[in-house]
């Protein structure tokens, strides 16, 4: 298929097989963010509802690209800075387990033979995550425009459509072979792949995490998902208080418990993230309630819910409960929205850990 394999530098010798990834995250195109605080004016002007993801075709994003100079919002410090890193839901997950968490992760997709792709594999591979089943392509690599406006809130522009990405018949039972969980994100045009991810899974006894991705999605291609997660092969659905209540709407009860009913009864585990309200989840008879942080001042939602995933998987690998599943998840997400993006900060890992610790929580065994 014309496709590369990416292996980080090995030292010089013979060496020992690596082990496989404990967790795996199939984004099936690289993306690069470019995360900027703006002000209100500028999400007036571009399609969409403000605080959703919805695709745009390479001249809008290239447009809002232009545009957003003119649109920064000040800070104490003078102008926030344009953060250009490697993005998307599962890359934020699986970059957090990695390097906040020290759980040995890799990432299976595609990225271009251009700037913005080695940029992806390049932060992939510094933040300790196993590269070599991502395939390098000729073609682009997806960007992504995240837009922060004063309160926090982002708003998302990916441009995908001319993107290079793994398709589902370039997948091998290599890729899964001795992992536990994959992580994947719902997606229409992901669809294919995602299913012959999920079918090597189920054959090689890996579990499926599922991240409902955006209110948008979930409203526009709602029986597609509900097949998916009616079929049982989902373990674990993620799914913030928007998309819980898309995921029922026109039903009575379209609330975030009753969609936390609706995900239990086919998922092993089901999460609703509530926001500043905290999270509440399920698995088998047991529920949790578990509140937010309250130290965690936002200054950028950017990646909340894909590093409050990274905490729960941790929590799930380590055999902690659910609560504790919760709790740790709840430090991981408050982490990431004291800075700009979906990467967190050397800082703010360290001011997970002191949460952590006050939480009564045992602490990641890395070094940091």
């Amino acid at each position: 298929m014309g496709a590369e394999t990416l292996f980080k530098n090995g030292e010089a010798g013979v060496q020992l097989e690596p082990k496989a990834p404990v967790i795996l995250g199939l984004q099936p195109a690289a993306l690069i963010d470019h995360v900027a605080r703006v002000d209100g004016s500028l999400l007036d002007q571009i399609p969409g509802e403000r605080g959703g993801s919805i695709p745009v075709a390479i001249e809008e994003l290239e447009h809002i690209l232009r545009e957003l100079k003119r649109h920064i919002l000040a800070s104490a410090d003078g102008p926030s800075p344009i953060k250009t890193m490697a993005g998307g839901s599962v890359a934020n997950t699986i970059r957090g387990l990695s390097s906040g968490f020290g759980v040995n992760c890799g990432m299976i997709g595609a990225y271009g033979d251009d700037e913005q792709g080695q940029l992806f594999a390049s932060n992939m591979n510094i933040s300790g995550v196993n590269t070599s089943r991502l395939r390098k392509k000729k073609g682009t690599t997806a960007q992504c425009v995240c837009l922060v406006d004063s309160f926090g809130n982002r708003t998302m522009r990916p441009c995908l459509s001319t993107a290079v990405k793994v398709q589902g018949d370039e997948l091998t039972k290599g890729d899964f072979s001795g992992s536990k969980w994959l992580v994947i994100r719902y997606g229409a045009f992901n669809l294919e792949v995602n299913q012959a991810a999920i079918r090597m899974s189920k054959q090689h006894g890996v579990s499926v995490s599922l991240d409902l991705a955006s209110f948008e999605m979930v409203r526009n291609f709602r029986e597609p998902l509900q097949q998916l997660l009616e079929s049982g092969d989902i373990d674990l659905c993620f799914a913030n208080e928007d998309e819980a209540t898309e995921l029922l709407r026109g039903e009575q009860n379209a609330h975030p418990e009753a969609a936390l009913e609706y995900l239990s009864k086919y998922c092993r585990w089901a999460v609703v993230t509530l926001g500043s309200n905290g999270c509440i989840a399920k698995h088998g008879q047991e529920i949790v309630r578990v509140p937010a942080i309250g130290e965690a001042k936002a200054i950028d939602a950017t990646g909340a819910g894909d590093l409050f995933a990274s905490g729960f998987l941790y929590g799930l690998v380590k055999g902690l409960s659910l609560e504790e599943c919760c709790k740790v998840g709840s430090c991981s997400g408050g982490s990431v929205i004291r800075s700009l993006g979906g990467e967190v900060t050397p800082e703010n890992w360290q001011w997970m850990y002191k949460q952590m610790q006050t939480k009564g929580l045992s602490l990641p065994d890395i070094r940091n």
